[in-house]
């Protein structure tokens, strides 16, 4: 049986209360026809943009993530050979799992990695999916990046490295054009 991974809820249970602040009427008009689009309410809309922020947004500069667009990444990575590939991505992974993951999350563990990759593909526009097999016991994510093989390849060098060297695990990693899944057993 294979079901979509949901997220924890627990948020649902903290302690709330109320605030008031004032906000230019524009930018509320604007969270407002953001919300609807969303299909919640202006409150969740803007406990999920404070959260991201938080988790996020905060950390980007003080880690070194910088802003570049897709056709970038794609140009320079399809030029690339994989020798490259692979020295950039053992650097890289070092650097991300040994401070950005650490500097973020306070711990190098499974779930502290699992958040920030998610939080990092999402605020990377990358779409991804997390499947959970109950039977299997089994993970898995697909990452849809629509860049290039060699981007894959990057990823795919990054997630052995920290599934094997940061957190002593094994992981199935196949790769696309557009897309890069792998898969764990959690237990």
């Amino acid at each position: 049986m294979q079901y979509t991974f949901i997220k924890d809820r627990s948020w649902l249970k903290l302690k709330t209360m109320s605030v008031t602040f004032r906000f230019e009427k524009a930018n509320v008009e604007r969270l407002e026809q953001e919300a609807h689009s969303r299909g919640v309410n202006l409150n969740s809309l803007f406990n999920q943009i404070l959260k991201n922020y938080f988790e996020w947004h905060i950390f980007e500069p003080k880690v070194g993530f910088v802003l570049i667009l897709k056709p970038v990444v794609k140009e320079v990575f399809t030029n690339m050979s994989k020798e490259q590939i692979a020295q950039i991505a053992e650097k890289t992974a070092k650097e991300e799992s040994e401070n950005s993951i650490y500097f973020m999350k306070g711990r190098i563990d499974l779930d502290a990695f699992l958040s920030w990759f998610e939080d990092r593909m999402k605020n990377s526009s990358f779409q991804v999916s997390h499947t959970f097999d109950n039977t299997n016991r089994v993970h898995t994510f697909v990452v849809k990046h629509d860049i290039c093989v060699n981007w894959s390849l990057y990823l795919k060098y990054i997630m052995e490295h920290i599934f094997h060297k940061d957190l002593g695990r094994k992981v199935e990693i196949s790769t696309s054009d557009t897309a890069l899944t792998f898969r764990f057993s959690k237990d």
